[in-house]
């Protein structure tokens, strides 16, 4: 399951913070800030989907993060593979090599950490 834009912006600050009340991650916002009844909704809906819990403490939620920002970017990774790159790991890394203009230093630094993972597979 996805995350929408909005989700995800949320999802960064829970990151960041870890843990967070309510009133923790509205103040992550920039100016104008969302209301906290949207803040609210987007937290259910991220609930709903298995990316956020809650532990009550008093009247207050304290939310935290079910899914790492690792594992979620690599899923979502894996789905971008899946489909825009007929499920080729290796279509995606010649795309990304040619279309994100890398430094030779760059490019010698990705080689590095394949040759990296190549030997710790042996």
């Amino acid at each position: 399951m996805k995350l929408s834009g909005a989700e995800e912006e949320l999802m960064n600050y829970l990151w960041e913070l870890k843990k967070a009340y309510l009133k923790d991650l509205l103040e992550k916002y920039p100016e104008p800030k969302p209301a906290m009844t949207t803040i609210s909704t987007l937290l259910k809906r991220m609930q709903d989907k298995n990316f956020v819990d809650y532990q009550t403490e008093g009247k207050a939620r304290l939310y935290f993060p079910l899914i790492s920002k690792e594992n979620y970017f690599a899923k979502h990774l894996q789905g971008l593979i899946k489909n825009f790159f007929n499920d080729s790991p290796a279509q995606f890394a010649s795309f990304f090599a040619r279309q994100t203009d890398l430094s030779d230093s760059q490019l010698e630094d990705l080689k590095s950490m394949i040759d990296d993972q190549l030997n710790r597979k042996k």
